[in-house]
């Protein structure tokens, strides 16, 4: 019988083939599976920012809602309409905002407060905030505010930031605000 080489189909493939087949669909699979892995795993970070912005507004609500004033409302003597104490930015020593007696009571006093997230932490005396956020706020004076040639004194200018760090400290989200004093001899 007579056999000729190139007459000869090939049929099937062969063991390198399928070898080769294996290993390009078994890369595909693992990039696709790394993908999908960082999107599930990084899927509630929405849900986190909103809550770090919701904590942030919140907070920044409260100071900015304080009274911006030359003298301290602890420092005012009404019955003489004199004023002992003048506003400083930080709090004083004897106030606390989770006091009734001696409150924050000017924004100036929410300079490196502190609000941790957990049970009993609240924001206003209504809002829990959640565990896992913590808001930090900084206040300081800003002569930047205005346009060119009618800037208004720094002492008159605070800059409000609130930076609420959440994701177990890896992410944080920052609000700023500016507060000015426009009544500066009234008393709240």
């Amino acid at each position: 019988m007579f056999t000729d080489s190139t007459s000869r189909c090939q049929s099937g493939i062969s063991l390198i083939e399928v070898i080769v087949f294996i290993v390009v669909v078994s890369v595909g699979v693992v990039g696709l599976m790394s993908v999908l892995s960082s999107s599930m795993k990084h899927s509630a970070d929405p849900m986190l920012r909103k809550q770090a912005l919701a904590v942030a507004e919140a907070v920044l609500e409260e100071v900015t809602l304080m009274p911006f004033t030359d003298c301290d409302p602890d420092g005012y003597d009404p019955a003489t309409g004199t004023c002992t104490q003048v506003e400083a930015i930080g709090k004083e020593p004897f106030e606390d905002r989770n006091t009734v007696a001696t409150p924050l009571d000017n924004v100036n006093d929410y300079d490196g407060f502190t609000l941790a997230g957990g049970a009993g932490t609240d924001i206003g005396g209504s809002v829990t905030v959640p565990t896992g956020y913590d808001a930090t706020v900084t206040v300081a004076q800003d002569a930047s505010l205005g346009v060119a040639g009618a800037f208004l004194p720094a002492a008159d200018v605070l800059r409000i930031s609130v930076t609420v760090v959440y994701f177990g400290g890896n992410d944080s989200i920052t609000l700023e605000a500016y507060r000015t004093r426009y009544a500066p001899s009234d008393m709240p």
